[in-house]
């Protein structure tokens, strides 16, 4: 795949860090942990480019507070440092469902920008890496791992939802389903903390 080594993902991640402040690196972590972990018992797919993927995924952030269009952000930043295949989770990550009107929040992005969105998603056929860190994203507090209901609903309550949603917590949940078809187990039992970081209270 390309992708930074792991050693500058971090370093690119933790630069991010300075640049923009916020739980946001956090999550990035724990979604990158998750990734690992899952991605190792997961046959054909790599635990240290899944780790990476997860680490950079909201990496658009750094250019500022900003909502889709952290999205862009981050691909052209990555896009642009040669890292094509991190770069194109910055945009799937946050398209559970392959369609340019289901994002949640706000299209602070140019017209030009949402064509290319567009564009960029119907040229895809999502792989494996794309459906995990989808599941990732949606299994990682700031401050660990959780139940997917506990993180789509603080996300919605924070970006609201749309016409689109209920389809795209219908996708996330078979992404899992599948996942754990293949694997064996569920997905929870691989991943420390879940049960204290969904009933211990609440994380922004």
């Amino acid at each position: 795949m390309n992708n930074p080594s792991r050693a500058l993902a971090e370093d690119l991640l933790q630069e991010a860090q300075w640049l923009n402040p916020g739980k946001w690196v956090d999550h990035s972590v724990m979604t990158g942990q998750a990734a690992e972990i899952i991605a190792a018992h997961l046959p054909g797919l790599d635990p240290q480019a899944a780790a990476i993927l997860g680490l950079l995924h909201d990496i658009g952030r750094r250019a500022g507070v900003t909502d889709i269009r952290h999205c862009i952000d981050g691909y052209t930043y990555l896009h642009e440092l040669g890292f094509e295949d991190a770069a194109r989770i910055c945009i799937t990550h946050i398209f559970t469902v392959q369609d340019i009107n289901a994002a949640n929040g706000k299209w602070d992005c140019s017209e030009d920008e949402i064509q290319f969105i567009q564009h960029y998603l119907a040229s895809l056929q999502y792989d494996d890496y794309d459906r995990l860190i989808q599941l990732c994203d949606a299994l990682a507090l700031p401050a660990g791992f959780c139940l997917i209901e506990k993180r789509l609903v603080d996300v919605a309550i924070r970006r609201g939802i749309n016409s689109t949603t209920i389809d795209k917590w219908k996708a996330t949940f078979q992404v899992k389903t599948d996942f754990e078809a293949r694997i064996g187990k569920s997905i929870y039992s691989l991943l420390p903390g879940v049960i204290e970081n969904t009933f211990g209270g609440m994380h922004d």
